[in-house]
């Protein structure tokens, strides 16, 4: 049978004092001599003495937690968010209670009350591709829970957020491909819902219109980011008037889907992929994309956890003022595949 924590009260009973001097002692409040101290010290590490976390949080005003929701951990881009964000919070006494939606809005907005329920100090957050309206998060004010969005942000004014640079990312991809020959360039882009994929279809326009180049509609084709819609919206690329010679994809995913559609179809020859994210594992494959649009994942989860511990620290919150939103850009860059400069 498991023994019960020491209290307090238990180390007061013994000594015969206060259990409010007890915790004076323990605490090294000035008001406490340091004879006293010294004895409840060593008597509550005699005892095994653990503090009760959850009255300390309570004392504070504060669990010392991060919440974080993402779609998938699975992907090497979150898990390597995660790692900034955890090594950010480690170094400032928090713990990170991770979730995720798997891109399910209704998940989402389950998540985000249990994160309120558990009392997470603030919470990180990359939206799901199927979130459509964002009070789930608006309501988080009420109980002075900042939020702070990272990559995959809602389209919506007065929120914090760390992103990559998808218009210039794109203009770069668009523009490698024109320098290498290409002039009928499609674009398989995400879900209307994500804020990132219309970054990418401005960023495919613009591109064109600074290469005098007409931009044809018919060219950029969505998908919901699964294999069969991106299946889908390859096919439908096919079936445009113009014989398309180069896509750009809205990640590495979906190109690796494309490709292999594009072998099955005996077509691999003939057309040319770019992408973003730059995952790993593209080193190590024989058929990719020939270059891909890094989004730095370290640096967005890094800053993003910077910036909500520092608003989380910050005096002006706790007396409840208006702060100023920080809405941080990354520079996205695109890398040529090792094997593609090798050739």
């Amino acid at each position: 049978m498991s023994k019960k924590p020491v209290t307090i009260k238990e180390i007061a009973r013994v000594l015969h004092i206060s259990a409010s001097t007890v915790s004076r002692a323990l605490n090294d409040h000035p008001s406490i001599g340091q004879p006293t101290r010294l004895k409840v010290k060593r008597l509550a590490q005699e005892l095994n003495y653990e503090r009760n976390q959850t009255a300390v949080f309570f004392q504070k005003g504060k669990t010392y937690t991060l919440g974080v929701i993402l779609p998938e951990l699975s992907e090497a881009f979150f898990s390597s968010a995660i790692s900034a964000i955890e090594d950010t919070a480690y170094k400032r006494n928090y713990t990170v209670l991770l979730a995720q939606s798997h891109d399910d809005e209704q998940k989402e907005k389950q998540l985000v009350e249990k994160m309120k329920n558990h009392r997470v100090d603030g919470l990180l957050v990359s939206v799901a591709k199927t979130t459509s309206s964002f009070e789930h998060f608006d309501r988080l004010s009420q109980y002075n829970i900042p939020v702070v969005f990272f990559d995959r942000i809602p389209p919506i004014q007065n929120i914090h957020y760390v992103a990559s640079n998808m218009i210039t990312g794109t203009i770069e991809a668009v523009n490698y491909l024109l320098k290498r020959g290409h002039r009928a360039i499609g674009m398989i882009n995400g879900p209307a819902t994500l804020h990132a994929s219309s970054e990418r279809r401005e960023g495919y326009i613009c591109a064109m219109m600074k290469n005098r180049l007409k931009f044809d509609p018919s060219l950029v084709v969505t998908c919901d980011l699964t294999e069969q819609s991106t299946i889908t919206a390859f096919d439908e690329l096919l079936s445009s008037r113009r014989k398309v010679t180069a896509v750009v994809t809205f990640n590495d995913y979906v190109s690796l889907y494309a490709l292999k559609h594009v072998r099955n179809l005996h077509l691999n020859k003939e057309i040319e992929f770019v992408s973003y994210a730059n995952l790993p594992l593209i080193k190590y494959m024989d058929s990719t994309p020939i270059a891909s649009v890094e989004q730095f994942p370290y640096q967005q989860g890094q800053k993003a956890a910077e910036i909500l511990l520092d608003l989380l620290s910050s005096k002006g919150r706790e007396r409840g003022e208006q702060q100023a939103f920080y809405q941080v850009t990354i520079e996205s860059q695109l890398i040529e595949n090792e094997k593609q400069q090798l050739s």
